[in-house]
């Protein structure tokens, strides 16, 4: 799953960032909520089918590269600019790499030798991984009973999935491993970006263009020293690294930039609940991918695991008195 620059806690608000007015929507949010979810919900797919022909860092730079010709166009529509300042673009330097160059190259390299499906159900530890991250990292982020309850029963849906009980037997670890560290890449990257690059004052959508500009560049000087140029172009791979950068990338970060600013991060990130199941749908039905009963189990665990961490207890209501805010 794609990443933009504005995590949990420094969001855009509801309101546009050049006219200060709610911006006007073609579709309503819940079909663009829909599109999102299988756009990256396929995404995994096409990752598989590009690494059929190409190189993972190969596939890497592709996406990248599509993606961010995307995002530049509809900077260029809206006549945004990238950010300036010497200290935001080396922030977000460091966030390119976080949040789009390693751990898309990871998930290219895990599924070289593991299912998409499973690469999507490990996608979906994200927001277990933040939240064990902000428990340490973020002071304002307290733990309680739900969200620890939540972040131990995720876990034990990893370990499900991974078959703990037979010794992992059948299953390739260093792709798995290779998959979890590219969703422990995330959070990490949203904690570094609320502490450095949260209320610079520029333009979220000149910020991630920024991200994926430094993100291509960033695969463009590592690929050719890493990667032998292809000897012949597969067509279909070429398709869908295509797809998966101009769809999965570009125009995936644009439709959650929208749906942030229209309905709120909370809501937005309800989307991470529905890409595993798409993608374990989408893994076996076109790729005829093999699933077995521990998968669809495991993945059940985790994502309400994932649900706990990320909900909030009620406001106590009192006597005569409205809910607290």
């Amino acid at each position: 799953m794609s990443t933009v620059i504005a995590p949990r806690g420094s969001t855009p608000t509801p309101t546009d960032t050049t006219t200060g007015t709610l911006p006007r929507r073609t579709l309503d949010w819940r079909l663009r909520f829909g599109v999102l979810a299988l756009i990256w919900g396929f995404s995994f797919l096409l990752i598989k089918v590009g690494t059929d022909g190409y190189a993972p860092l190969q596939v890497t730079f592709g996406r990248l590269l599509f993606g961010t010709m995307v995002v530049a166009a509809a900077m260029a529509v809206k006549r945004e600019r990238l950010p300036r300042g010497a200290r935001t673009w080396g922030h977000l330097t460091v966030a390119a790499l976080l949040l789009n160059a390693l751990p898309f190259s990871l998930f290219a390299f895990a599924e070289e030798s593991i299912p998409s499906t499973l690469a999507g159900i490990c996608n979906a530890t994200s927001p277990l991984w933040g939240m064990a991250l902000s428990l340490v990292a973020l002071s304002e982020d307290r733990p309680t009973r739900r969200r620890v309850a939540g972040l131990g029963l995720g876990f034990l849906g990893v370990l499900t999935v991974l078959g703990v009980w037979q010794g992992f037997h059948g299953l390739d670890v260093t792709g798995t491993a290779l998959a979890l560290l590219a969703s422990f890449c995330y959070p990490v990257g949203w904690i570094y970006v609320r502490r450095t690059l949260a209320g610079t004052g520029n333009a979220h959508l000149s910020m991630i263009g920024a991200q994926l500009l430094l993100a291509t560049a960033q695969l463009a000087f590592v690929t050719p020293l890493f990667t032998p140029w292809p000897h012949h172009f597969a067509a279909v791979p070429l398709l869908a690294i295509a797809a998966l950068g101009t769809l999965g990338t570009g125009l995936a970060f644009l439709i959650q930039y929208g749906l942030v600013a229209e309905v709120g991060p909370t809501t937005a990130q309800m989307v991470t609940y529905f890409v595993p199941v798409i993608a374990t749908g989408a893994g076996v039905a076109v790729l005829g991918e093999s699933l077995s009963w521990s998968t669809p189990i495991g993945a059940v665990i985790i994502l309400a695991g994932a649900a706990l961490t990320q909900s909030r207890p009620r406001a106590r209501r009192t006597s005569g008195t409205a809910p607290q805010a």
